[in-house]
């Protein structure tokens, strides 16, 4: 499912702006919230910290030069001054204003790396920025472009010494001489299918992943992905905007379909000869992570088999290729795949599990005896930082003190000396510099916008780098959130949030407008800021009269693995369950009017409304879905396997799982969006839902969007996404 959609989406409501209510309040429009800028939001940029762990680099855009600034920032200093504006890079005298989408610094922190924006839209890859590569001397003050080409170049790296750029072109590898120019190829059986150093589309979307290649520590070998998708079965997404339409053919597993044949491959830098590593005869597997073992001959290799719940690490010889099980982590559902892999220099490496019922790190041997628990606790450990091997210390992130929190911690790695960073309630999360001196702590609550502080690794104060306070806010009556539990007719405990209007009055009669995802692992009842303009449209909603709710129902994260797994070959189930008591406890409130309940929700959250609006319907007047799942036979492999199982050996599953399967019982009044080019949740399920409902004979309202993709955005098109599904609900909410 698109992360990037959650993370957008599920953090709406919970907000508290108590100061609001003390000034006149304004009457919040749509046209305020998409297309003014008054409530925007800041953030650093493009953080990089130094080699010496007391200054970083950031980047900010100049608006009145439409350039760029980078800056350093001195810890001892606790302030930031101009290192370099982007006006002044000119390869030639004609050049226009340079833009670029990510920088980096070169090993010995005197020259600066530039992606230049890519040549033309990248369709089928958003995590890593692509395009020509650009170098700037800081000494020299020379500004040089390194690649001139018609096509993108990703996952751009320094070798160790700095002598070598390496980069993927046309899914090769390719090395380039910084100090000449000269470039030459390591592969070269590259094609449209045939992928090194890089990944396909399911690989990237629901492993996380996108750069396929690492140096090794000294730079002689390179380790990389090589993924054959030519056996994946081809999907068509449809572009609109020409005579005879633009067809972009993309591979695209969905469950108990054939996955791209991975190979795991070191290619030695000087004569270009690849040593294939043995993961085994069987191609029906995923390769989810590979990391260089501490040193230059061992490569560690994680192998997951097709039902995701088998993970073996391997140690692989290089210089052989031959392979030995270290470690084995086996579940009865499925297992999570995480970065917390970390190599010590004494011949030992953490490791993330939730064998225990949670996910916590534990301390092994390089022969994968282990050594002991390091976290331990009914409570789950969120992020993982690294490990400073002078004092022994891990840096995470947990959950331990309330699943609505994130606090960072550190902890020693004998499990003693644990020691709580952070302290005022919230989310928490950080970047620590790499001597973990220092660490920047980006807060936010359900009061207000993201801070920015500088810490020291005892949690303490040195700055605070940014502080994002909107005046705008504070003129328009955004509710507070209330945070709560109810218990279920089963008696099981569910978090769930409200949020109020600034004048609430407990003897009227609100309508309910609920916003779900209920995704396996998701979490929606969070202690933190959410994206503003969607914090604000709930805000408009609660101005016309309505509350919003939300809920966390069976299957979603941060309560442990039993809790989280409850939804194993069933989707759909405890969503519409638990969602239906969430109705049953709001009609018992005295201000909720319990003929009018509502429900939306985007990508998975669409998915969510269907299945409760066409289950629930004795308990909800309407629903809005966007970019719905219908059937979960038409996403992909990766993610619906993970929890369904496949068609052909969970038929009952799917079936009831799908809205298409409950379409004849559509009592109330359903909104239907999609964006007709959506690469992640195709346009396929909302085309066989409306021919469903169409069948059963049933009344509905859709809208496409065309030329869309999952984001459903660009131009006006949020603002008339809004204005649709606002004034549906005032229709018939």
């Amino acid at each position: 499912m698109h992360k990037a959609v959650l993370r957008v989406l599920v953090l709406l409501i919970l907000v508290d702006v108590g100061a609001i209510a003390q000034r006149q309040p304004k009457e919040l429009t749509l046209e305020d919230i998409f297309t003014s800028s008054k409530f925007a939001t800041k953030t650093l940029n493009g953080i990089h910290w130094m080699k010496d762990g007391k200054h970083f680099s950031f980047y900010e855009q100049d608006s009145a030069t439409k350039s760029t600034n980078i800056y350093l920032f001195s810890a001892k200093e606790k302030s930031s001054k101009l290192l370099l504006n982007t006006a002044s890079l000119k390869v030639n005298e004609n050049d226009p204003t340079f833009r670029f989408t990510t920088y980096l610094w070169s090993p010995d922190e005197k020259q600066i790396l530039f992606i230049s924006a890519p040549p033309e839209r990248q369709y089928l890859s958003r995590l890593t920025p692509a395009g020509n590569i650009f170098l700037y001397d800081l000494t020299t003050k020379v500004f040089r472009q390194l690649t001139n080409v018609n096509e993108p170049q990703y996952n751009v790296k320094y070798s160790p010494d700095g002598t070598f750029l390496g980069f993927i072109r046309s899914n090769n590898i390719y090395l380039i001489d910084v100090a000449t120019g000269v470039e030459r190829s390591l592969t070269a059986d590259g094609t449209q299918h045939i992928i090194n150093g890089r990944f396909d589309w399911v690989y990237e979307e629901e492993f996380g992943i996108s750069d396929g290649w690492q140096w090794a520590p000294d730079g002689k070998r390179i380790a990389f992905w090589r993924l054959d998708e030519n056996r994946v079965p081809e999907y068509t997404l449809t572009q609109w905007d020409s005579l005879y339409l633009q067809l972009i053919p993309m591979r695209y597993p969905k469950p108990g379909e054939k996955n791209s044949i991975v190979k795991i491959g070191v290619v030695d830098v000087q004569t270009n000869a690849t040593r294939w590593m043995d993961i085994g005869a069987n191609d029906d597997i995923y390769i989810p992570r590979i990391q260089w073992g501490g040193d230059n001959n061992t490569l560690s290799i994680q192998r997951l088999n097709r039902a995701q719940n088998v993970l073996e690490l391997l140690y692989a010889d290089v210089s052989t290729g031959a392979t030995r099980v270290v470690l084995r982590e086996e579940e009865e559902k499925w297992l999570e795949i995480h970065d917390a892999l970390t190599f010590l220099d004494d011949g030992k490496f953490i490791w993330l599990s939730e064998r225990d019922g949670f996910r916590h790190f534990y301390l092994y041997k390089n022969d994968g005896t282990l050594v002991n628990q390091i976290t331990k606790g009914e409570w789950e450990t969120d992020a993982y930082y690294g490990v400073d091997q002078k004092s022994n210390m891990l840096y995470y992130s947990s959950s331990e003190s309330t699943p609505l929190d994130r606090q960072i911690y550190k902890i020693r790695l004998d499990g003693k000396k644990k020691v709580q960073l952070t302290a005022k309630s919230g989310t928490h999360s950080a970047r620590f510099s790499p001597t973990y001196e220092y660490f920047l702590d980006t807060f936010s609550d359900a009061s207000a916008p993201s801070t920015i502080s500088l810490l020291n690794n005892n949690g303490e104060l040195v700055a605070l780098v940014l502080d994002n306070s909107v005046p705008a806010l504070y003129d328009y009556p955004l509710g507070k959130a209330e945070f709560l539990t109810f218990t279920t007719t089963d008696s099981v405990s569910l978090n769930a949030s409200m949020l109020k209007p600034v004048d609430f009055d407990s003897t009227k009669k609100y309508a309910v407008f609920m916003f779900a995802y209920g995704g396996p692992g998701s979490q929606v009842v969070r202690n933190i800021w959410g994206r503003t303009t969607d914090r604000l449209w709930s805000s408009l909603l609660n101005q016309k009269g309505y509350l919003i709710f939300v809920i966390d129902n069976r299957g979603t994260g941060a309560r442990g693995k039993k809790f989280g797994q409850l939804g194993y070959r069933r989707l759909g189930k405890w969503e519409v369950t638990d969602h239906i008591e969430a109705a049953k406890h709001l009609a018992a409130l005295p201000y909720v009017d319990k003929s009018r309940i509502g429900i939306w929700g985007w990508s998975y959250g669409g998915y969510t409304s269907c299945m409760v609006l066409l289950n629930g319907g004795d308990y909800f007047k309407t629903a809005i879905a966007v970019a719905p799942v219908t059937d979960w036979r038409f996403y992909d492999d990766i993610y619906t396997e993970r929890y369904m199982g496949t068609p052909q050996n969970n038929p009952d599953g799917y079936k009831e799982s799908s809205p298409i399967t409950h379409a004849s019982k559509l009592k109330g009044k359903l909104l239907i969006v999609h964006g007709t080019s959506d690469d992640n949740v195709h346009f396929q399920n909302t085309a066989n839902f409306v021919a469903a409902l169409e069948k059963a004979n049933k009344q509905f309202s859709t809208m496409f969007y065309p030329g869309k993709n999952h984001g459903i955005a660009g131009g006006n098109t949020r603002l008339h996404l809004y204005t649709l599904m606002t004034n549906f609900l005032f229709a018939n909410l």
